[in-house]
């Protein structure tokens, strides 16, 4: 899958799970995972498989199977987190902030009143927090895939 850039990129190594990450979602074109670095409890990224730095090179059919991802994911952190709403952020260039060259989408939960922080001012959670937050984002996105097959 990787080649040139892509050999270097961590989020196509979570994709080939050759790094471990706490996955929440995965089909065939998309996979979400925890940030390592949250904002809040339940801060999750989607990103699209196949590698693309920015949204600008990313095809249209690949854009609507991320965004109905961000989507399923958005609806999961909703009931799982419970926050007062719900941020989705997506940077493209170092100039908006991008420092992962490879497409990828925050779903943040968020409070009243709350700022955004700056990256370096997030702190790195531990695996067992993300795992717990990841394991209750999941049932709810179990949940509603079953209610859609009845």
């Amino acid at each position: 899958m990787a080649n040139g850039m892509e050999d270097q990129c961590v989020f196509c190594k979570i994709v080939e799970k050759k790094i471990p990450a706490s996955l929440v979602y995965e089909d065939e074109y998309t996979i979400a995972f925890m940030d390592n670095h949250p904002v809040n409890e339940g801060h999750t990224l989607v990103i699209p498989k196949k590698h693309y730095a920015t949204i600008y090179t990313l095809p249209e059919r690949e854009t609507a199977r991320l965004y109905k991802a961000v989507k399923k994911v958005a609806c999961a952190v909703k009931k799982a987190i419970n926050p007062e709403g719900i941020t989705i952020s997506q940077q493209n260039e170092r100039g908006a902030g991008q420092d992962i060259f490879h497409v990828h989408v925050h779903v943040i939960p968020r409070y009243a009143g709350q700022r955004m922080p700056r990256f370096e001012e997030l702190k790195e959670e531990k695996r067992e927090k993300l795992e717990s937050a990841a394991a209750k984002i999941k049932k709810h996105i179990q949940t509603s895939a079953k209610k859609r097959r009845l």
